[in-house]
């Protein structure tokens, strides 16, 4: 026998790494086989890497609703658009008892059904200073080739175009 496909696709980042104390975006994208209903849900949860319960952290139907208790109060915003299928939320100061599993569920009657989005969160205390000295090189060094590369450009042109006013002017004196 032939199983249905899920109607309701839900689509997160496998794993984030994010530094602690800063904010970052839980991208959480949905597709579905129905049109968007006004009755569309979206719940977020949290389990910690000690895989206690889980933990509420945002709620949208119809409106975003922030929770009144608990970790994320007062630390999660929305940051979705569910005309885009969009349901993604931010997460401001981070700290490492964020680290764990987000899980992003989305309904979309009669579309209850489908895949649950999860993303692993790893909260570090700070990026190495090499992978900033990296970066920063690289970034360096690709705007020091492009300016190069435009002078070197500019620099024949003007060269050829001069090259090519000098011979119509002997070209002028011969005639």
């Amino acid at each position: 026998a032939l199983w249905p496909a899920a109607a309701m696709e839900v689509h997160t980042s496998k794993e984030v790494d994010a530094v602690n104390g800063t904010n970052l975006r839980l991208k959480c994208t949905f597709s579905s086989n129905s049109p968007v209903s006004q009755h569309l849900s979206v719940t977020w949860n949290f389990q910690p890497e000690d895989q206690s319960s889980h933990e509420p952290v945002f709620y949208y139907f119809k409106e975003p609703y922030k929770l009144p208790t608990g970790r994320f109060k007062d630390r999660v915003t929305w940051d979705g658009n569910i005309e885009r299928n969009d349901v993604s939320i931010v997460i401001w100061n981070l700290q490492p008892t964020d680290n764990g599993t987000f899980t992003c569920q989305v309904k979309n009657p009669p579309d209850v059904g489908g895949t649950i989005g999860e993303v692993r969160l790893r909260v570090v205390q700070k990026v190495h200073f090499s992978e900033i000295h990296f970066l920063a090189v690289a970034i360096g060094s690709a705007c020091v080739l492009m300016i190069i590369v435009v002078i070197v450009v500019i620099t024949c042109r003007h060269h050829r175009k001069k090259a090519q006013e000098k011979r119509i002017e002997v070209a002028d004196t011969e005639l």
